[in-house]
This record gives structure tokens, sequence and C-alpha cells, in this order.
């Protein structure tokens, strides 16, 4: 079967699956591709002739991948990853263009990535860079995809052989309204925020693991309000008073330099964890993608936002207050 498979397989199946497993429907994959519903069905059935396994299921959310189909996609995803790398390579031949770069970053990076990216054009203008913002879980989905040349995040995923380079200090801190009781109070014990309300990230986000794990250690347990997928909401919420968050600095900058949050003066705050850059070692990086990696790892840490004495900026002096 195995040396039938690799002979008779195409590209045509593949993207079939593909399809079908992003539409979840023969039709709705048909109609992506351009083919008759015929066309497709075919495609499939002789995939999983080849295969010699069922690689999709009808179930009531539609047609999903069996644990079989899920083996074939991800070598789709390798396969197609490898073309378009080699028409960007062609490309570059025929100068056509100067390459492009796909980059990922988790969310919380968004607030100093796109500088970066600015820095790094400015040196090379005609290398085209896209950028794709996820939580920690969406980045590592991608890195594992083949999807990305490289991203830009906090600790790396555990299962993907990784080219991990440092980036800089990426400081957490925890925030509220600056009319807070506890705002002009110094060195706050954990456990005097038992009783306050926490605004936190969704699952899947490295922020709200980092959290979970502060408190576990302290073996507290934080009352939580609402869970929010962007920081921004998290932000607009405290200062709107529904809670306090654990959040990384580097997302309140703006907000603690107009006065708007302050961050609480807790007892071992900030965490201090780190930025890196990181790219699959099995995945082969162009010379524009290569030049970017050893853009940031070299300098990208003048990009980070400055944290350092926001803290003190961000409370009301004792001559104001008279």
């Amino acid at each position: 079967m195995a040396s039938r498979f690799l002979r008779e397989l195409t590209i045509r199946q593949l993207r079939a699956l593909a399809a079908v497993h992003s539409d979840r429907s023969v039709t709705a994959a048909a109609k992506r591709l351009h083919l008759t519903q015929p066309a497709v069905t075919l495609q499939i059935r002789n995939l999983q002739g080849l295969a010699g396994l069922p690689l999709i299921q009808r179930t009531g959310d539609g047609m999903l991948l069996t644990d079989a189909g899920r083996e074939v996609l991800a070598l789709s995803e390798r396969i197609e990853a490898a073309i378009t790398d080699c028409e960007t390579s062609l490309e570059m031949m025929a100068g056509k263009t100067a390459g492009r770069i796909s980059i990922g970053a988790v969310s919380t990076a968004k607030y100093f990535v796109p500088f970066m990216i600015s820095g790094f054009s400015r040196l090379h203008p005609n290398v085209n860079v896209t950028l794709s913002i996820g939580n920690r879980q969406e980045i590592g989905t991608a890195l594992r995809g083949y999807d990305l040349d490289f991203a830009i995040m906090g600790r790396p995923p555990a299962d993907i052989d990784m080219d991990v380079r440092l980036i800089g200090d990426h400081p957490h801190v925890i925030i509220a309204p600056t009319g807070h009781r506890l705002a002009r109070k110094s060195r706050i014990a954990l456990a005097d925020l038992a009783e306050e309300t926490f605004l936190m990230r969704e699952p899947g986000s490295g922020t709200r693991g980092l959290m979970e794990q502060l408190f576990e250690t302290a073996r507290l347990r934080p009352r939580i309000g609402m869970a929010m997928s962007s920081n921004e909401t998290i932000k607009q919420a405290v200062i709107a008073g529904l809670g306090i968050a654990f959040i990384s600095a580097h997302t309140v900058a703006t907000e603690l330099d107009e006065r708007r949050l302050v961050t609480l003066d807790v007892v071992g705050l900030p965490v201090v964890r780190q930025w890196f850059v990181l790219s699959r070692k099995d995945k082969i990086l162009l010379p524009p993608a290569r030049a970017m990696l050893d853009f940031l790892g070299a300098r990208g840490a003048q990009f980070l936002p400055r944290t350092r004495g926001r803290v003190r900026l961000t409370r009301p002096s004792a001559r104001g207050k008279r």
C-alpha cells in the first residue's frame, strides 16, 4: 500500500481533503476549488482508497476528519508549504520580487511587532511581510502546520524542535483603575487581592496561564470575573471599574502614561518572562526570512515598549493632593 500511495497520490486529492476539512462540506469545498461536487467526491474516494482507511466522517457538525484524515492533512500542509517555498525561490531567481515573509505573533505582542516590521522594512523595502495575530494556542497551531516562517511569543511550544532567539524581557503586572483603594499603597501582599475581582484572558492565552501559575504557587484562588479574548477589552473593563487584571506591561504603556490605569505595587511583581523569536528547525528559511530573523535577534529589544518608571507616573503626587 505504501508504494502505491506514494506513486498515485496527487495534489488534487490532498487539496480536496483540505477543502472539505476547512468547509466541512463537499459542496462548499467544490465551490472553493472551482470543481463539481462529484469531482471532489471522486478525489476523496480515490484518496481513501490509496490510504486504505476512512479519512472523513459525516456528523451533525458537517464532514470531519478521522485520525487517519488528520494524518494525511498534515502531509498536505507540509507539501503546500514546500510548494510555496519553491515558488518564492523561483520568483526571486526570476527577479520578480525580493521575497515574502510570513510571521506570527501572540496578541500581546501586537503592541510592538508593527514597529519591528517597520524597522526591518526600512532596510529591506522590497520584502513583503505578512503578520498573523493570535493567542499562544493559535500561533502554536500555525507553527505546527508550517504556515509561518517564524513567530514572536514567550515560552516556545514544547512539542516542536525550535530555533529560539531571545529578544528581551517581558514584565507582567497587575493593573487597576487610578482611583482604586490600593493604588497608593506600597508592598501589597498577593493575599490582599484575594477579594478583588480579576478580569482575565481566554483559555489558551499565555498571560492567563502565567496568572494561574502565579496564584497556584501562592496557594491562592483569585475571584474571577469575566474572561475576555483581547487585552484591549480587558484594559477598558479595568478603566470602567469592573475589576483588576494581571496583564503584560507592554500592553498598557500608553494607558499608564495617560494616567488612566495604575500598576499595583504587589510583592513579587512584576513577573518577568522573555520574548523570543522562534522558527521550526525543519523549515527551510529563504534569505528574506533569514535576514529578518537575524534582524530581530540582534535589534528586536530596541522596539519593546519602555516600562521602567511608568509605575510612578501613574500615581498622584503628594504635591498634587495638596
